[in-house]
Parts: structure tokens; sequence; C-alpha cells
């Protein structure tokens, strides 16, 4: 399965609520956008950014890859074995 944000294939994906569930106005959660992503990538976007920002700012695939830290991330995590867990820091990369 290959995450739509770092394009890795990794054996498991999860769902992103790109306008996180909390900060969507009455929608059902299943009519708000999602994205396939791995793991790392999830814990890295909700380590990094608060659910505001993401339902505000960050709430497509392409404004995340473009995001300076997202992208610094993405450079990183492509060069990590996607059979093992990566730790996510809100470090630079």
């Amino acid at each position: 399965m290959i995450c739509q944000l770092c394009e890795r294939d990794v054996e498991r994906l999860t769902i992103h609520h790109l306008i996180p569930r909390q900060k969507a106005k009455k929608k059902k959660a299943e009519t708000i956008p999602t994205a396939m992503i791995c793991s790392a990538c999830h814990r890295q976007i909700h380590s990094l950014f608060d659910n505001t920002h993401l339902s505000q700012e960050l709430n497509s695939l392409d404004k995340l890859k473009n995001e300076p830290q997202m992208q610094k991330f993405l450079i990183w995590v492509q060069k990590q074995n996607p059979s093992k867990r990566v730790r996510v820091h809100r470090q630079n990369f």
C-alpha cells in the first residue's frame, strides 16, 4: 500500500481526515475528505499542527506536501525503511 504523502510502500495505512472531525461543521464523518497515509506521516502531522491550523490552512494533500516542515520530514522519511516504525519528533530533519 502506498502512502499518499511520503509515497512509501508500507504494510498498513491510516485514514487522515483532511478537515479534522472536531472542526468539520456538523458534517458526518463519511463526508469529510480523507487521505490514506502511513502512521509515520499521520503522527508527524498531528505532532506539528493543531486541528485549527489543519482545518484552515492544511486541508488538502497538496497543501500538506508543500508545507515547509512537512517537506523536510517527507524528504527524511522517504529514506527510512518502510517496515520499521519511525520515531516522530517536532524537530527539523
